[in-house]
């Protein structure tokens, strides 16, 4: 098994070895830099087609591409500690509060940073900063509706420490890199940032 990983800032990678970090799973580990165009090269491209990371290549010559799906394949594996449900409505309230994170706040967050940013800027035929910036107005509001869940639980799913946690954390992280940042009015989410900031994982 080989985990083609991406260094930070890159969010998708990051998610599976907070996950992995969190399972106490050792992954063997190959870097693909994204800075040096790696994910485009005809050999990585030979085991993701799509030219993106992560991707886990198993013994049996299996390719398993996207974050997530790498996560529930280990949790396949590994199902201690849950971090996608410990019975059907934590299942459920993980899976919806992972739906709402991907397409209410990192939909934007990507539209922001692909349209916006110099980086992208040397790689885009085109980039339409008025549209970037319209997103902005998405995540603000995305944001505070986190801020509103975590009033009710202190993780943003429930009870437990969750995928759906990791995916705001590693989607927030991002959005620093990229110039954005979390209002100090959203005080109940700067709180739970701290928290999951200070869990050992977060630094994988």
């Amino acid at each position: 098994m080989i985990f083609y990983d991406s260094a930070m800032p890159a969010p998708n990678p990051r998610r599976v070895r907070i996950f992995a970090a969190e399972k106490g799973i050792d992954l063997p580990r190959e870097d693909v830099s994204i800075l040096k165009g790696e994910h485009k090269s005809e050999a990585y491209r030979a085991i993701n087609p799509l030219g993106q990371t992560p991707a886990l290549a198993l013994d049996d010559g299996t390719c398993i591409t996207e974050s997530v799906s790498i996560c529930r394949y280990l949790e396949a594996l590994h199902p201690e500690p849950p971090l996608f449900g410990r019975d059907p409505v934590d299942v459920a309230r993980i899976d919806m509060w992972s739906r709402r994170i991907e397409l209410r706040l990192m939909v934007p967050t990507g539209m922001i940073w692909v349209h916006t940013h110099p980086f992208t800027a040397r790689v885009m035929p085109h980039q339409y900063k008025d549209f970037g910036e319209s997103n902005r107005v998405l995540v603000e509001k995305a944001l505070a509706m986190c801020d509103d869940a975590l009033g009710e639980t202190p993780y943003i799913a429930g009870e437990h420490y969750s995928m759906a946690d990791i995916l705001l954390l590693t989607t927030i992280d991002f959005g620093t890199f990229i110039g954005l940042s979390v209002p100090e009015e959203l005080e109940r989410l700067n709180d739970w940032h701290r928290r999951v900031t200070a869990r050992p994982s977060s630094a994988a």
